[in-house]
């Protein structure tokens, strides 16, 4: 059987399909678990200091196509300025500008959303609780086998999503409220690590006590709604066993998970 294969990317190779663009550093293949995963973001943010990481996490074709309408979001300013394609260096500086707008817009205080606002912005249920706790049990199960890692030139790991800008659809968080949960949950000593098509990654030096679980898990109440439920405590206490953690941010991130 045959394990994973990582591909390194320099600056200024061709941008084939296999990459997003210029600043994807690394397309591994054959990704079965986070264990295999963070190794490789570890040694690539030593590499790449003091710009920041970001990789993508399930279904990376479908992340890819809204991450790039996502980023034509007006709010964003991801402007094309007009340069020569053939000319590598060109491509290269427009790629960092447009990361470096992105981050831009996620400081304006103007746009920025604050948690608060995000208050039950998701109609929690069982079944929407039920797959929190599945997708943090088995937190592969949100990694396509192929995976991409961007370099992002920002001086922040929360600035770290405009390297891939997403929330697209209508219904999902959209990247000033997923940037909100970011904040959020560096409180609770988290780092966001990854993006897909309809999930968030996190993860933190150790796993949280279990009174440190126990308060995100009621963060993630206000987050989704449905704060009596009792499925909150059972969530925690998966949390308080792994370093990682996964949240939905798409409408339908519940119905991934039965793909």
């Amino acid at each position: 059987m045959r394990g994973m294969r990582v591909s390194y990317f320099d600056t200024f190779d061709p941008v084939p399909r296999e990459r997003l663009n210029t600043n994807t550093v690394a397309r591994l293949d054959g990704v079965v678990s986070f264990s295999e995963l963070l190794p490789v973001l570890e040694e690539l943010r030593a590499r790449y200091a003091p710009a920041r990481l970001v990789c993508t996490l399930d279904d990376v074709n479908q992340c890819a196509y809204t991450s790039m309408h996502a980023s034509f979001d007006d709010r964003l300013d991801y402007r094309d300025d007009g340069y020569d394609e053939k000319d590598s260096a060109a491509v290269h500086h427009a790629d960092n500008s447009g990361a470096v707008r992105i981050a831009a817009a996620l400081e304006d205080p103007g746009l920025r959303v604050e948690w608060a606002a995000l208050d039950g912005t998701r109609a929690g249920t069982e079944a929407t609780i039920a797959a929190l706790i599945e997708a943090n049990r088995h937190p592969e199960r949100v990694l396509d086998d192929v995976v991409l890692i961007q370099r992002v030139p920002v001086p922040r790991d929360d600035l770290a999503i405009a390297g891939i800008p997403n929330g697209y659809f209508e219904s999902d968080w959209d990247i000033f409220r997923n940037h909100a949960v970011v904040r959020r949950l560096a409180v609770h000593g988290y780092r966001h690590i990854g993006i897909g098509a309809a999930f968030l990654g996190f993860d933190r030096p150790t796993a949280p006590t279990m009174d440190e679980a126990h308060a995100v898990a009621a963060d993630l109440a206000h987050l989704y709604g449905a704060a009596a439920a009792p499925e909150w405590p059972e969530l925690a206490a998966v949390l308080a066993t792994q370093r990682l953690l996964i949240l939905g941010y798409a409408e339908d991130f519940t119905d991934t998970l039965d793909r």
